[in-house]
């Protein structure tokens, strides 16, 4: 009897669980507030990001073109990767780069930076160039600190449900087997939702900044031209070639053509005559 009771405890807790995976379900209201205290601890200082938006947790995208000679591309983006590896302007990572060479020469770079960092950055990278399009973005992040915090919440307590239960000395083999598969599955959860916390916390605290390294237009114009010039002896083959295939092609109408319009003025002087 004692072992149905075990058993019938441990049913129910694990249909709590699977009861609880929606947040918005699982909670009342009376847990906001612990939620909202947990939310800040995940993303500290969130809201004094100058946005002036209390209680929104906003990641920030941010993207510039800058553009300067082909021969400066390279040694600039490599002037931002090394300010970045140094943390020249605080806390930064090299997330990805891009080159193209040849007669259309650019360069990316994409970090992720602290917020103060994100401006000089971006001068460093301009620095004696022209600045071309600019763009920032942001994805505010409240309602999924909100709901991790609350899955880790509600984790932590089923855990401590469940070690409560693997205390007792009446247990059952079978009953400390279903506890032990069910304390594993609750724990791998709350170390999935702990990385997912530290991500949104990441992405919270520091900001992605995309760099796009390009020539001038009219440097691009030049290049451009100069291509066409060194192209000039394949563009005059190729036009060559198709204008010997068009005459091939036009040959046998043109003849027929001339025979048809020979036919029709004989036949009028017979009708003539």
């Amino acid at each position: 009897m004692r072992r149905a009771g075990v058993c019938l405890v441990v049913l129910l807790l694990a249909g709590l669980s699977a009861c609880q995976r929606s947040p918005d379900q699982a909670l009342s209201y009376a847990a906001a507030p612990a939620a909202a205290k947990m939310a800040r601890e995940v993303a500290p200082g969130a809201d004094a990001d100058g946005s002036g938006n209390d209680g929104a947790m906003l990641a920030y995208e941010h993207s510039a073109g800058i553009r300067l000679p082909a021969t400066e591309i390279a040694p600039r983006q490599r002037a931002v990767q090394d300010a970045c590896i140094a943390r020249k302007f605080g806390e930064c990572v090299v997330l990805n780069m891009h080159q193209q060479g040849g007669d259309y020469p650019s360069a990316s770079i994409t970090v992720r930076i602290v917020p103060d960092g994100v401006e000089p950055m971006i001068a460093l990278a301009g620095e004696g160039a022209e600045l071309g399009e600019r763009s920032t973005r942001a994805e505010d992040l409240a309602v999924v600190v909100r709901d991790n915090a609350l899955t880790r919440e509600r984790l932590r307590r089923e855990l401590e449900r469940l070690q409560e239960f693997q205390q007792r000395r009446d247990l059952a083999v079978a009953d400390m087997i279903a506890l032990s598969e069910r304390m594993a599955a609750a724990q791998a959860q709350l170390e999935a939702a702990e990385r997912d916390g530290a991500q949104h916390r990441r992405r919270i605290d520091t900001q992605l900044l995309t760099l796009d390294f390009r020539p001038p237009d009219g440097q691009a114009g030049r290049s451009e031209i100069g291509q066409a010039v060194r192209d000039f002896g394949a563009t005059l083959s190729m036009g060559t070639a198709w204008t010997i295939r068009a005459l091939a092609f036009l040959i046998p109408l043109v003849a027929l053509l001339a025979i048809l319009v020979f036919a029709v003025r004989r036949w009028r002087r017979r009708m003539r005559s």
